[in-house]
């Protein structure tokens, strides 16, 4: 693991509260507006203001220090805007080296000492933004809030279905499949949403993630939390633990965004084959509409499409590239949870022909003149019922 995410990860656990959110374009200056510094979610203002100082002022400001990458300091201006409802850090000093356009995409955590002192970590690098996720089990649909180390406050109802799935397992930690199904059945019991399947897949694929994360932070807390609470005898008991945790988290997230939509797909009866067997060791997440429609020659290209599911996507959206040769002049899918992509990568996509389908309120966190490029996953699932004649 990188050493600046160890001391990020350290800093976060330490510190009096923590932030992170995805960089947008209009964040990192690419996309030349008149945006100055980094946009955050009012989510975080109680990090920032006291009630009485938020309820006494309607523009409220207050300036200081930024330590960045545990390397540099700057000072900063925290802005709260009452009648945009929006809350905005700037005053890092002209030509700063970190909001720059390849930094959009990148993965910002902001960490509270005291009322003046901050520490500022910018990842760049999927291994670096995964392990930091990681690390608190969240995924790209957790961003842009506060970081919650503590189980999260959830409704009675919620809460209730939670504690009943965890009463009946049978097993120490249900599998990553098991986890994602679950999610999905709290939410139908407990929202009644699951018409949203159909008519709104984007919402409720962003609604699937945010539940499971809240259910397996809740069975850690349940497996885990009175082993926290005794201590350890050794460092080695720790460490074990701690590594065990770690590499379930890591599997989790990792399988989660492909059991959810299978889910969509399987709803919208939409054929296709998951880790289907194109030629060699090629295996694409999905494949329209069978495996055997792929390696039946007579079978139309135009009836056949793949999409590939990485939760980030920074660097491995090239892996996609080549995972079936039958396709391989075709448009190629691929499904993320990254909240924003530099321009420059967006136009190696498309040279690529790559086309990102990503749940449409992330799409604001792209390059504004280059987001008609993006599908929503409802345009996605529209396309494939339409190309498999699904009313």
């Amino acid at each position: 693991m990188n050493d600046l995410v160890v001391k990020a990860i350290d800093e976060v656990l330490a510190g009096d509260s923590a932030y992170c959110k995805f960089l947008s374009a209009n964040d990192s200056g690419e996309t030349g507006g008149h945006q100055s510094g980094i946009l955050i979610s009012k989510t975080a203002k109680d990090m920032l203001y006291t009630e009485k100082e938020l309820q006494e002022n309607h523009i409220l400001k207050k300036t200081g220090i930024i330590k960045w990458q545990d390397d540099f300091s700057t000072n900063c201006t925290f802005t709260w805007y009452e009648s945009k409802n929006e809350l905005r850090i700037t005053g890092f000093g002209r030509g700063f080296s970190l909001l720059r356009p390849e930094y959009t995409g990148a993965l910002f955590v902001m960490v509270k000492e005291d009322a003046e002192n901050y520490l500022g970590f910018i990842f760049n690098t999927d291994e670096d933004i995964q392990e930091f996720l990681d690390a608190f089990g969240l995924t790209p649909a957790e961003t842009n809030r506060p970081i919650e180390l503590n189980q999260a406050n959830l409704e009675a109802k919620e809460i209730q279905a939670i504690d009943t799935f965890i009463n009946g397992l049978e097993v120490s930690f249900p599998t990553s499949f098991d986890m994602s199904n679950a999610a999905r059945l709290i939410q139908y019991s407990v929202y009644m949403n699951k018409s949203l399947v159909i008519s709104d897949p984007d919402t409720i694929l962003l609604k699937w993630t945010e539940q499971e994360y809240r259910l397996f932070r809740a069975i850690e807390h349940a497996r885990y939390g009175d082993t926290v609470a005794r201590g350890f005898k050794t460092v080695d008991d720790f460490i074990a633990l701690a590594n065990q945790v770690l590499n379930r988290r890591k599997s989790r997230a990792g399988k989660s965004l492909e059991h959810h939509l299978s889910a969509i797909f399987d709803e919208n009866k939409i054929e296709y084959t998951a880790q289907a067997v194109t030629e060699g060791n090629k295996k694409p997440d999905f494949l329209f509409p069978s495996e055997d429609a792929y390696h039946d020659m007579t079978f139309s290209i135009d009836k056949l499409c793949t999409l590939a599911a990485k939760t980030t996507c920074k660097d491995r959206w090239r892996q996609i590239l080549n995972e079936a040769n039958r396709l391989r002049d075709e448009n190629k899918y691929l499904c993320t949870m990254q909240q924003g992509i530099s321009a420059a990568q967006m136009d190696e996509m498309q040279d690529e022909k790559v086309i990102l389908v990503v749940p449409k309120p992330y799409i604001t966190a792209y390059p504004k003149d280059r987001r008609d490029r993006i599908w929503t996953v409802g345009k996605f699932v529209g396309y494939v019922k339409q190309m498999e004649g699904i009313e």
